[in-house]
């Protein structure tokens, strides 16, 4: 099925971990163009998005493979697949994390990613069009101090997304990575409630700090709409000839073109 430059009237789109965050707004932004759009998450968005909602558990292989029967049992497939459900573990120093830790980040940020591909995207083949979005993070290039398990399971996933696009890039397939930055989620803002407490100063502060860490040339975090944005174009027509490339929405605090 074409996609438009003007909307997605008439796709399918999933969108994993879209209850908050990033992926409530790359739901909102699908919804907006027209998509017929299904969401799996653990807990239910707490508003009504417009999408049709499915419990899942991505951490495991029976949670993955029973989200992708129910899907191909509601609407027979996607066009569109986003993965965005992500996690990371505690903090933890590098040489005593335990092993744990290390495949509870595998699991969730690369293996649930790879078997949810395994279930949907050969219907994309056999269909002969489709597009894959994959959600990493800049912590894949720009690693964190005690957080070496989380970046290395999305620096794992920006190699299997090059290497899945090669596959399947002659059906007509498409596969892309998205690494966003400093963007306030639910997530960040609890971070950063965390940081202010323990810091003792204003939540206001405690982004200015982070900011300044990260050397944000914007000056500012970005908004979770702005990433949804990117995946909207790259799921477009506009982006047809872009695959097994990734995509930085961190306001340049990567120092790399």
């Amino acid at each position: 099925m074409p996609i438009t430059s003007e909307g997605f009237e008439g796709l399918r789109v999933l969108v994993t971990g879209g209850s908050r965050g990033l992926g409530a707004a790359t739901v909102r932004r699908f919804v907006a163009g027209g998509a017929t759009v299904l969401t799996a998450s653990r807990t239910r968005p707490p508003q009504d998005t417009g999408a049709v909602f499915i419990a899942a558990d991505l951490s495991t292989r029976e949670g993955v493979a029973e989200l992708g029967r129910r899907v191909v049992d509601h609407v027979g497939g996607v066009d569109v697949l986003v993965n965005n459900a992500g996690a990371a573990s505690a903090p933890a120093p590098t040489l005593s994390r335990s092993d744990a830790s290390w495949q509870a980040d595998l699991d969730i940020n690369l293996l649930s990613i790879v078997r949810l591909d395994r279930a949907l995207v050969p219907g994309m083949v056999e269909r002969g069009s489709g597009v894959v979005v994959h959600v990493s993070s800049i912590a894949s290039r720009l690693p964190q101090r005690a957080e070496a398990s989380y970046a290395a399971a999305k620096a794992a996933l920006n190699a299997y997304s090059r290497e899945l696009a090669t596959e399947v890039g002659g059906h007509g397939v498409r596969v892309l990575c998205v690494l966003p930055g400093f963007v306030v989620t639910d997530g960040a803002a609890a971070h950063l409630r965390h940081m202010a407490e323990e810091q003792g100063v204003s939540e206001d502060e405690a982004v200015r700090r982070l900011t300044d860490r990260l050397n944000v040339p914007m000056g500012h975090p970005g908004d979770p709409e702005d990433v949804a944005e990117m995946i909207a174009f790259l799921a477009s027509s506009r982006a047809k000839w872009l695959t097994g490339a990734q995509f930085r929405v961190d306001g340049g605090i990567l120092p790399t073109v």
